[in-house]
């Protein structure tokens, strides 16, 4: 509910920003009201806040513009402690605050305060009868709920006792009746509150209090959602079983506006918390095809967290080459090798420090993005001197990171778990009669983690640490796997010993054939085919080592 009221604001306010030619969507009273409110200033303000940062400055402000002070608890205190003339809302409403202050602000005074229509003559005349004073200003923000359940063992009761209901109440009170009740529910508005008032003679304008009536059910809608989703996964937790929720509402803080989407003509966005484990060193702004490109790259690297050197380079979220070293830069040397053509212009990913001799490698060629965990001082200073090339810190491994896949469809949305299924050597079946030797097995390993990030139908080629050939996206296995053969015969690399990775398994014994002639000695698929026995003894015939994972890894 709260986020459709915040999308209708945002659609409509810069189209009326002072509710000229409203006629069918305001009443005749709430226009009267907003002729009222044009000359009014603000007189009394609530102030009940968790997060205090800049109360003390703001409400100094206020009460030297002559603005009566409401508050209560902690938030009264803090304010008297430093001289401040406060009444609590307790002795305006003429009702104590009771259990445990879960009963303060849900009063009459309170909210027939914040929702009466000024200028309307039966509204005004009930507040006077039941003395109701007009409330112009509420500063809420909420109790800390997400900080709460985010914190280890955390137990139920805490979390339902952090849950605030007087501070959405009056915050929506206070949106609804905009038009007459400026509501601030974001510290950071602080300032720009008390300027907009000195131009305004005490008030504040029409289109600035719906900017932050926008706000307030941004704010509501991503809490109520962050309750409903922390009670549905305590509900699961209590059943035993995981069950998606009846409703799903996704919400993030907007991070920055994009110049455009993937083309110019697409309007674009980042929310969330995307910086938080990315920081921008150096080069021009992101865009938004270099953050599905930086996203892509870390949950690839990912994979070789903990391992020796790994160096990979992406392209349209596709690896191009991965290779491993006794350092980084003999990790890059192997990656380049697998195609030295479509780097150009792509994503450079590494599981180290990036160190000078890497850096002069990679400065060789046009990259758009490089990431690594940090960067020595030199190499830094090197690849600084290209203006535009993005240099990303990772700043925590993406791997650690919670969260939900989604991808958009027509009139909809797709949920799904993250890919984070790891299989090891302990996981795997060998089903040909020749198991793979160690160096294969070593070669295996590193194949199949590397196919999990190519787009299906996905083919890898490699040897022990480095890939030797990747096809992708093939409406056919075979295509894929053919052209997996000819980026490594224009990289001049022999597949002579070479293992084959496939993302799902082989339909037919015909992919598996053609990597065979093409010199691979070892494969590892999924397996679960109805022509597995088919593929089987192809192998067999040609002493191909197989191996089944038992887990599939499409990639759309």
């Amino acid at each position: 509910m709260g986020g459709l009221i915040a999308h209708y604001f945002f659609k409509w306010a810069p189209h009326h920003p002072d509710f000229i030619g409203l006629k069918n969507s305001v009443t005749r009273a709430a226009c009267d009201c907003y002729a009222a409110r044009v000359m009014a200033k603000i007189q009394r303000a609530l102030i009940s806040v968790s997060d205090k940062a800049g109360l003390i400055d703001f409400t100094r402000e206020l009460a030297a513009s002559g603005v009566e002070i409401l508050s209560t608890g902690g938030t009264a205190k803090a304010l008297r402690d430093v001289g401040l003339k406060v009444m609590d809302v307790s002795e305006y409403t003429g009702f104590p605050e009771m259990m445990d202050g879960r009963v303060k602000t849900l009063h009459p005074k309170v909210h027939g305060g914040l929702l009466f229509l000024r200028g309307n003559a039966e509204h005004e005349a009930a507040a006077v009868k039941h003395g109701i004073k007009p409330i112009d200003l509420v500063v809420v923000n909420l109790y800390p709920f997400e900080k709460t359940v985010a914190k280890p063992g955390v137990q139920l009761h805490d979390a339902i006792e952090n849950i605030d209901i007087g501070g959405p109440s009056m915050l929506r009170s206070a949106a609804k009746n905009h038009a007459s009740v400026t509501v601030v529910v974001d510290p950071a508005d602080y300032a720009a509150v008390i300027e907009d008032m000195k131009e305004h003679g005490g008030d504040t304008c029409a289109n600035f209090r719906r900017k932050l009536a926008v706000k307030v059910y941004e704010t509501t809608s991503a809490y109520d959602a962050a309750i409903a989703a922390y009670l549905h996964k305590v509900r699961c937790e209590e059943k035993g079983e995981f069950k998606w929720p009846d409703r799903f509402t996704v919400t993030g803080a907007k991070a920055r506006d994009l110049r455009y989407g993937e083309n110019p003509h697409q309007r674009a966005a980042l929310y969330g918390t995307f910086k938080d484990s990315f920081e921008q060193l150096h080069g021009k702004e992101l865009s938004y095809n270099n953050i599905l490109d930086i996203s892509a790259s870390a949950g690839l690297v990912a994979e070789f967290s903990g391992d020796a050197p790994t160096c990979a380079i992406l392209k349209h979220t596709n690896p191009c080459g991965v290779g491993q070293g006794a350092n980084l830069r003999e990790a890059w040397d192997k990656a380049f090798e697998t195609d030295k053509q479509a780097p150009f212009g792509g994503i450079i990913v590494v599981n180290r420090p990036l160190d000078l001799d890497v850096a002069r490698a990679i400065a060789e060629i046009f990259s758009e993005v490089i990431i690594a965990p940090d960067f020595a001082a030199d190499a830094l200073a090197l690849l600084q001197q290209k203006k535009n090339l993005r240099l990303m810190r990772m700043k925590q491994n993406p791997a650690a990171v919670p969260g939900v896949d989604f991808r958009s469809v027509v009139g909809g949305l797709l949920a799904q778990d993250r890919d984070t299924k790891l299989v090891g050597r302990a996981d795997w079946k060998v089903v040909t009669k020749r198991a793979p030797s160690e160096a294969e097995a070593n070669a295996l390993l590193f194949g199949w983690r590397v196919v999990k990030h190519v787009k299906s139908n996905a083919i890898v080629y490699a040897g022990p640490g480095r890939t030797l050939g990747i096809g992708a996206g093939q409406m056919s296995r075979v295509d894929s796997s053919r052209i997996a053969v000819w980026k490594a015969g224009e990289a001049k690399l022999s597949l002579k010993g070479s293992i084959i990775a496939s993302d799902a398994f082989f339909p037919f014994p015909d992919g598996l054939l053609a990597a065979a002639d093409a010199g691979a000695t070892a494969a590892i698929q999924p397996g679960g085919s109805v022509k597995d026995a088919d593929v089987i003894k192809a192998a067999d015939e040609r002493g191909v080592a197989m191996v089944f994972t038992g887990v599939r890894h499409f990639r759309h």
